[in-house]
């Protein structure tokens, strides 16, 4: 009883600080514009030109054009792999595992962080389609807020340590990297970031206990709120073909064309595979996004309804298309304008980062700061591409490993995300749910995930020695 209390009482705090969160704070698009003027002010305080400040927002806002249409296709991929007729059968069968409504939380997160690892927009739709499957079983008498926010630790939780991680997809392909990064990082390659084996035992301990919590802290059967009570209608089915209505329509409804099409996807992705290393083609944005996409027109097998999932896709990458030319803008302004003393913005934060951290606390205080940014910008790869100059150069300095100053950045990032509305839209356009119905048991996990996270990052990373940058 006790614990019911205390899981109650840690809700209702999140839920307050979640009403004020949705009361005062603005959109995510204007917490990135005025992160372009503060940055902005500080090249000015720090003696830069106007005209150069000018100048680098201008030049860089269109320079993550590739990666932001990238990261866009991660989530178009996912959505139309996810709404497929056979994914949705899959969903179906899934739904019937579970045997009451605590088991069916605790399911729904396992199948959430799983899906996230490959892709996480899959991730979103896949887990918030099978808690609507799950609340169709009036017999588990499931709750169905904890069961979303269940759905939402994939991105929460483990996303950025899995195959869709911005950050570690960013390091290994040079091509999408602006060249300042580029020349402190080097390319680092899955290898040395998320196949690592401390990324294998960070992962592990994260799922587990996330698994533990959702488990813990979801209602009994005489407490739980199912999704009539939050006025859902769990019934689900994805929209029907319209019919055709003239001639020249017969081939958006033939599979010859997807057929054909998925065919000669294959003959590349054959030669891709064979011809490099498996972790090396993978770890290419392009192939990743290529081949889900191809699988969803093949799982969709018509063109029409191939393109009706693409249509419902994309305006869940409105975020992402409007604000990272932003990030591009901040980037630039960090790592190309000088101050009075010759040296950039990025130079002094990260000399002041040098002047009290070490190798040993490292780990620690850039997890407390991605953590804190990512509150404010809520994008992993667009956050990495503002905070890498600094941080990278710091790990240069003290002679860090640098693919786990990436999987530092990856796993302190994912914890805003608990408590962050912005990347939930997708997944509560299907639940049919308001934030603040899901923050209140993800807040919970919030409290749990920073103390052993920020252990782990500092624990593991002792055990891993520096390599210098390589350059492609």
């Amino acid at each position: 009883m006790s614990v019911e209390i205390a899981d109650s009482r840690s809700a209702r705090f999140a839920l307050r600080c979640s009403n004020f969160a949705e009361r005062w704070f603005p959109d995510s698009w204007v917490f990135a514009a005025l992160a372009v003027i503060i940055v902005a002010l500080a090249t000015l305080a720090m003696g830069a030109k106007p005209t150069d400040a000018a100048m680098a927002f201008g030049d860089g806002f269109w320079s993550l054009i590739p990666f932001t249409m990238q990261m866009a296709f991660v989530v178009i991929g996912g959505y139309v792999v996810a709404s497929s007729p056979p994914a949705v059968k899959l969903i179906d069968r899934l739904a019937r595992i579970p045997k009451n409504g605590r088991s069916a939380v605790a399911w729904v997160a396992l199948i959430s962080m799983v899906a996230s690892l490959l892709n996480w927009g899959l991730s979103l739709v896949f887990g918030g389609l099978l808690v609507r499957a799950l609340a169709r079983r009036t017999d588990l008498h499931m709750d169905y807020r904890a069961a979303g926010a269940a759905a939402y630790l994939g991105l929460g939780a483990v996303w950025a340590l899995g195959l869709s991680s911005s950050a570690a997809q960013l390091q290994a392909n040079p091509a999408s990297l602006p060249p300042s990064i580029l020349a402190i990082t080097g390319v680092i390659p899955f290898t040395d970031t998320i196949f690592l084996w401390q990324s294998g035992v960070l992962l592990l301990a994260l799922i587990v206990v996330s698994l533990i919590v959702a488990y813990a802290t979801a209602p009994g059967p005489n407490s739980a709120r199912d999704a009539k009570a939050c006025g859902v209608d769990p019934s689900f089915s994805m929209p029907a073909l319209a019919p055709r209505t003239r001639p020249g329509e017969w081939l958006e409804y033939s599979p010859l064309l997807t057929i054909l099409l998925v065919l000669l996807a294959a003959g590349w992705l054959i030669h891709e595979f064979s011809t490099k290393p498996a972790i090396s083609a993978i770890s290419g944005l392009n192939t990743y996004n290529f081949l889900f996409l191809m699988l969803g027109a093949l799982l969709h097998w018509r063109p029409r309804s191939f393109l009706d999932a693409v249509a419902r896709a994309v305006p869940t990458t409105t975020g992402v298309m409007i604000q990272f030319p932003l990030y591009g803008s901040i980037a630039a302004l960090m790592t190309v304008v000088k101050g009075a003393e010759g040296q950039t913005l990025a130079h002094h934060i990260s000399t002041f980062f040098v002047s009290f951290a070490s190798h040993d606390t490292y780990a620690v205080l850039m997890g407390v700061y991605s953590a804190i940014l990512g509150f404010f910008i809520p994008s992993g790869g667009g956050k990495w591409i503002i905070e890498a100059p600094y941080v990278m150069q710091v790990a240069n300095d003290l002679e860090y490993h640098l693919g786990w100053a990436v999987q530092i950045y990856n796993a302190a990032e994912a914890l805003p995300n608990l408590i962050n509305p912005f990347y939930m839209l997708p997944l509560l356009g299907v639940l049919g749910l308001k934030a603040r119905d899901l923050i209140g048991f993800s807040f919970v996990q919030l409290l749990v995930h920073t103390p052993l996270v920020l252990f782990l990052l500092w624990a593991l990373g002792t055990t891993l020695k520096y390599l210098p940058p390589v350059m492609p």
